[in-house]
């Protein structure tokens, strides 16, 4: 989709890098230093832009997202016309052009039906994380930059039932969904504009007297994360989030983290109970050698055991196969309900 003039050298190669398949990231350091990602690999393309059609190509963007870019507001944090994600830092802190970067989402994946193999994952281990979805369970996606929690989490909510309320909140609309009864929350920085814009915990406490089946975060960085786990914990089965991290260990501890910093004068070991009752399973993410974007871990929270949150992995990627580690999960009466196979960790 064209938003600014078609003849401006950078919506002129965005346009053209829209044709080709596989980039999930453009990057314009400069006029004459574009690089795209294609399949994990970084490529620098033999482009060379005009330095005042970058100037354009910012405001332009700006006006799309209903913004200012100017010396009091040097950082776009937003959307392209198609839904990808964009960001922009002026010149001011560069030093030279404006640093641009955009977020493209394989628009080739749209659920896990249509797309074999998808993150690594076998036809069987799909159905396991489709039954942890009609369970309702409590779901936190982690993962490094780049390494497809967005994508992921798209591919859950296509597995979300129509009759069910759902209520998304981000700080940039990157979701994509469409279920019959949601509203989509998107946090307001403010821009200049709004004397006290809403933060993501703003719209989550809201959230809660907005009657929601699920709640969906798109990433939670901040004191957001007390309100989630207390959301998780009195009824909203079946929310889900992302958090930046590259381990389940290290997730829980980020979240733990992100609990305290909300300022709650709070014992640790409470912190954690909280933690252990609200989320039931943690889906990692990672890239193989080769770049592709893989599930590494599937982990359950299990339980405590004194002030030590026990987890439990219950498959692994080994050598480009997810393998299951011969623990069956806590949760598994509960899976059976709802149509997980008696035998299907032996089968």
């Amino acid at each position: 989709m064209i938003y600014g003039d078609p003849n401006n050298s950078v919506w002129k190669l965005i346009t053209e890098l829209n044709k080709k398949s596989g980039i999930t990231e453009i990057i314009i350091n400069s006029a004459d230093n574009v690089f795209i990602e294609r399949e994990g690999e970084l490529i620098l393309l033999n482009v060379k832009l005009i330095p005042e059609d970058i100037i354009i190509f910012c405001r332009d963007i700006a006006k799309f997202n209903k913004t200012t870019f100017n010396p009091n507001n040097p950082i776009i944090d937003g959307n392209l016309p198609d839904g990808s994600r964009i960001n922009i830092i002026s010149s001011l802190y560069t030093q030279s052009s404006p640093a641009i970067t955009i977020r493209k989402y394989l628009k080739t994946i749209k659920e896990f039906d249509s797309s074999p193999g998808i993150f690594g994952l076998s036809p069987k281990w799909i159905t396991f994380i489709k039954t942890l979805m009609e369970a309702k369970m409590n779901i936190i996606i982690s993962g490094g930059t780049g390494n497809g929690k967005t994508t992921f989490l798209n591919l859950l909510l296509q597995e979300v039932s129509p009759i069910e309320r759902v209520i998304t909140i981000e700080d940039t609309k990157e979701l994509s969904f469409n279920l019959p009864n949601s509203v989509r929350l998107v946090a307001n920085k403010g821009n200049g504009k709004i004397e006290t814009p809403l933060k993501i915990r703003d719209l989550l406490k809201n959230t809660l007297r907005m009657r929601p089946d699920r709640i969906i975060i798109g990433e939670v960085r901040g004191e957001e994360a007390f309100d989630l786990l207390q959301a998780m914990n009195t009824g909203h089965d079946g929310s889900m989030c992302t958090i930046h991290s590259n381990t389940p260990g290290e997730c829980l501890s980020r979240i733990e983290n992100l609990f305290l910093f909300a300022g709650y004068d709070v014992p640790l070991k409470a912190v954690r109970q909280q933690m252990s009752t609200a989320i039931d399973f943690i889906i990692q993410l990672d890239r193989d050698r080769t770049g592709r974007r893989i599930v590494s871990r599937v982990a359950e929270i299990s339980n405590m055991e004194g002030e030590t949150i026990l987890l439990q992995d219950l498959g692994n990627m080994v050598d480009g196969e997810f393998v299951f580690n011969g623990l069956v999960p806590k949760r598994m009466p509960k899976l059976i309900d709802y149509g997980l196979s008696n035998n299907f960790f032996l089968e």
